[in-house]
């Protein structure tokens, strides 16, 4: 986070300085991409640079600290991927006689596959196999570093419900790794 310089940057952007829209971009570019890819893996990258193309677009018109502007992007990254989905469900995927993309050797080995596991994706991935709701709370919450008032706000819920969500997903997490190390130990 930029703390204190973050008027000052937020000012030099909105006027066009490219450095300044750079600054903005690095420090919150790979939270963006992380909570993405637990809603959308395909896309992640697609989205976030539509994202950034609307910050850009509206950076003059904006008001407010740090935190207002990380809400505001994770807001828009959320109703992009609304978008993305919703784009999808009216144009389903066709399915191609070429197997060699569907082709892929699996990995036997375990050292690869444990350093797959503790791996940041690893991450994303387990988060993403929470309920949807459940996933996008937690990547707002533990990713993208918003408290529950501002994801109630993006997500359409009260800030009591997202604390709830917020734990049972965590919980949920929680018994889905000590499963997996149990299974680990067992072999």
């Amino acid at each position: 986070m930029l703390g204190v310089e973050f008027p000052e940057v937020l000012q030099a952007a909105a006027r066009g300085n490219e450095t300044a829209f750079a600054r903005l971009w690095r420090d919150n570019q790979p939270q963006l991409l992380r909570f993405l890819r637990v809603l959308t893996s395909d896309g992640a990258e697609d989205v976030a640079s539509e994202v950034w193309l609307e910050i850009a677009r509206g950076l003059a018109r904006f008001r407010g600290g740090e935190q207002e502007f990380r809400s505001w992007l994770f807001t828009m990254a959320r109703r992009r991927v609304i978008d993305l989905h919703r784009y999808a469900a009216r144009r389903p995927a066709t399915v191609t006689s070429d197997l060699k993309d569907l082709d892929q050797p699996t990995s036997g080995d375990a050292a690869t596959a444990a350093l797959e596991q503790i791996s940041t994706e690893a991450a994303l991935g387990l988060i993403a196999t929470l309920p949807h709701e459940q996933a996008e709370i937690v990547a707002l919450r533990v990713i993208a570093g918003l408290d529950a008032a501002q994801v109630a706000e993006i997500v359409g819920k009260r800030p009591g419900t997202v604390r709830v969500a917020s734990h049972r997903a965590l919980r949920t997490l929680a018994a889905t790794l000590a499963a997996a190390a149990d299974q680990e130990t067992t072999r």
